[in-house]
């Protein structure tokens, strides 16, 4: 399964309704957030869930049961699940969480999967495989691009289906900036590489790091997760409004792909 030019991730770990009233928390928000993003042309949601207070949580069942209803509202979107730790899970159930969510699609965090041992890791990546289950790799930096090459057989890191996310800026610390890119770019030169790569950035720039991510060939993570942000500087009404001024952003560049 190849990544669509424009995913949207609509709620992250972190954020509250305090951050922003929009902001998706209960599935059905989660399912009506994807089908307006759906229509204004994101072709995939990163999905996070959240328990009744709002925190942030990795459940089995709960992943089951929206990825469900996404896939009854929004048959032709491409479902993401996250795995992120945010301080709460250790690898072990991350990976279980992976195996039964439910989702054809699953984001890993590289450095945190790699927490567990490494034969634990190897049974988990060909256990996904032969589930056909598509794991992206979320990477924060070169020393996480040298430990996937340590992690993944060599044939599987240089397999141009291999999916991986270049997190650009931190949360909450470092404003992204477009020259936060290069240094995923040279990895992949120097390595002679070409995954489905795809890029998200923090802060208010997200906008300009993804038409700078595009324009190198990459795909693009919007929305509230990782920024609240339009490309005018102005605060998005709602997730759609931001996968709506990107499209417009990347249409207006000439970086736009037809379709989803």
């Amino acid at each position: 399964m190849r990544l669509p030019q424009i995913m949207v991730a609509p709620n992250g770990a972190r954020l509250q309704k305090a951050d922003h009233p929009a902001l998706p928390v209960t599935n059905g928000e989660i399912v009506a957030c994807a089908k307006s993003c759906f229509a204004a042309g994101a072709g995939a949601i990163h999905a996070h869930i959240r328990d009744n207070e709002g925190q942030h949580i990795l459940d089995s069942g709960a992943y089951r049961e929206l990825v469900a209803s996404l896939r009854e509202a929004v048959p032709d979107m491409a479902v993401q699940i996250t795995t992120e730790a945010a301080g709460r899970y250790v690898p072990q159930h991350q990976m279980q969480v992976a195996l039964d969510g439910g989702a054809d699609m699953v984001s890993v965090s590289i450095r945190e999967i790699c927490r567990a041992s490494a034969r634990e890791v190897t049974h988990f990546v060909q256990e996904c495989a032969q589930r056909q289950i598509t794991l992206q790799y979320i990477l924060y930096d070169r020393d996480d691009c040298a430990l996937l090459e340590q992690t993944l057989p060599e044939q599987d890191v240089s397999d141009p289906d291999l999916q991986v996310l270049f997190v650009l800026g931190r949360y909450g610390r470092r404003p992204a900036q477009p020259t936060d890119l290069a240094p995923f770019l040279d990895w992949m030169e120097t390595r002679a590489l070409a995954p489905d790569w795809a890029v998200c950035a923090f802060g208010p720039r997200e906008p300009d790091c993804l038409k700078e991510a595009a324009a190198k060939g990459g795909k693009c993570r919007t929305g509230f997760e990782n920024s609240l942000h339009l490309s005018t500087g102005r605060i998005a009404s709602d997730n759609a409004d931001k996968v709506a001024d990107l499209r417009t952003l990347l249409s207006n560049s000439g970086e736009l792909m037809q379709g989803h």
